[in-house]
């Protein structure tokens, strides 16, 4: 065997084992893939296409996943509404002689402070008590002078409410001045409550507008709620209003520009975006056939018949080099704390072997075509 045989079949035999005797930043795809090779899998690998997107996006979502929901925009009569807890006043006019309700020096009465009860009523003398929660001051006011007319036909009422805790929202935080902000009318959406309180916080990223009515919560990109009038839903006494800034995150890993725990800076991330995010893969290092989404699913959302995970942990693999893998990461969602893993290219080893040895036996080091 001739002695440049001999250095060419040492030089060789180094680029297969540089994998595990040099340093690495990250792990080889081959390595990872190997265990879909075995007898007993750990996890599940699943190669990324656009022929099996439409599957994979059906499969549940997992970390801190939210399913947004939200009620969308609901028209009402732009006119105060009397609530439980509203003070009323009244000023009775009755300019007849003798009446029961004024004296001769004066031709009118005030009754004030009345509160509207649990029962949405208010007691008036010499009619009993009257119904007023739910109508418009015209509508209370018409009320009540037409149950006057059985007693005193020739009285006039005059009605003004002012509006307690029952006709107000509350905004509780992720503006600038929170607070307790009453209704100026039934038709209130919660653009304008956002805005009374001083708009969002500058400083958040990707902020989520949430809705307590009741015992339900409802939720909402700000963005989304932005974009469209038909989300800017109308509010309902006693609600609660409260902006958060969005903590989701993944874990950037391997021969990337960054390694790092990332903020998700709009509601939905694709894959794509999130190696944008990262700052690309390193040219020198990085292998675009084995660019990776690892995930963990709850036990509850494994499938034997193929509609879902079939193991708690999944590889999710992509090609860049290829039309069909970019497509298929520019439609894949990233999940909060997923881990997307760009694995080392076998030819970086390689490069440092030869770079090692190639003076000496008078190679170069472009040996791309040697490790494929």
């Amino acid at each position: 065997m001739s002695r440049l045989t001999k250095l060419v079949a040492l030089t060789a035999s180094l680029v297969l084992i540089a994998g595990c005797s040099l340093p690495r930043g990250a792990a080889l795809s081959s390595e990872i893939m190997a265990e879909q090779r075995s007898d007993a899998p750990t996890f599940q690998v699943v190669p990324v296409t656009r022929n099996n997107m439409r599957a994979v996006e059906t499969w549940p979502g997992t970390g801190n996943y939210r399913s947004f929901r939200w009620i969308g925009h609901t028209g009402a009569a732009d006119t105060t509404v009397i609530a439980t807890g509203d003070m009323i006043d009244l000023v009775i006019y009755d300019a007849e002689e003798n009446s029961l309700l004024t004296n001769a020096a004066e031709t009118s009465t005030r009754l004030q402070g009345l509160e509207v009860d649990q029962n949405g009523m208010i007691f008036v003398p010499y009619i009993g008590n009257v119904r007023v929660a739910g109508q418009s001051p015209t509508g209370a006011r018409s009320s009540i002078q037409r149950q006057f007319e059985s007693v005193v036909p020739s009285a006039q009422v005059l009605l003004t409410v002012a509006e307690g805790q029952g006709n107000s929202v509350d905004l509780a935080g992720g503006v600038t001045s929170p607070g307790t902000y009453p209704m100026p009318s039934r038709n209130y959406p919660i653009m304008s409550l956002i805005s009374a309180g001083g708009g969002i916080i500058a400083s958040y990223e990707n902020p989520i507008v949430k809705l307590l009515r009741g015992g339900t919560t409802y939720e909402i990109f700000a963005d989304d709620l932005f974009r469209s009038g038909a989300r800017n839903t109308t509010l309902r006494p006693r609600d609660v209003v409260v902006v958060e800034e969005d903590d989701r995150t993944f874990v950037a890993l391997g021969a990337s520009g960054t390694e790092d725990l990332i903020s998700f800076p709009k509601p939905r991330l694709s894959a794509l975006e999130a190696m944008g995010l990262m700052g690309g893969l390193q040219d020198s290092r990085a292998d675009p056939k084995g660019v990776l989404v690892l995930r963990e699913y709850a036990p509850s959302a494994l499938r034997a018949d193929g509609s879902g995970p079939n193991r708690r942990q999944v590889v999710f693999t992509f090609d860049l080099t290829s039309a069909d893998g970019l497509f298929a990461a520019r439609q894949f969602n990233i999940y909060p704390d997923d881990t997307v893993l760009a694995t080392e290219s076998p030819v970086t080893a390689a490069q440092t072997i030869f770079g090692l040895f190639g003076s000496a036996v008078g190679f170069t080091t472009q040996v791309a075509t040697v490790t494929e």
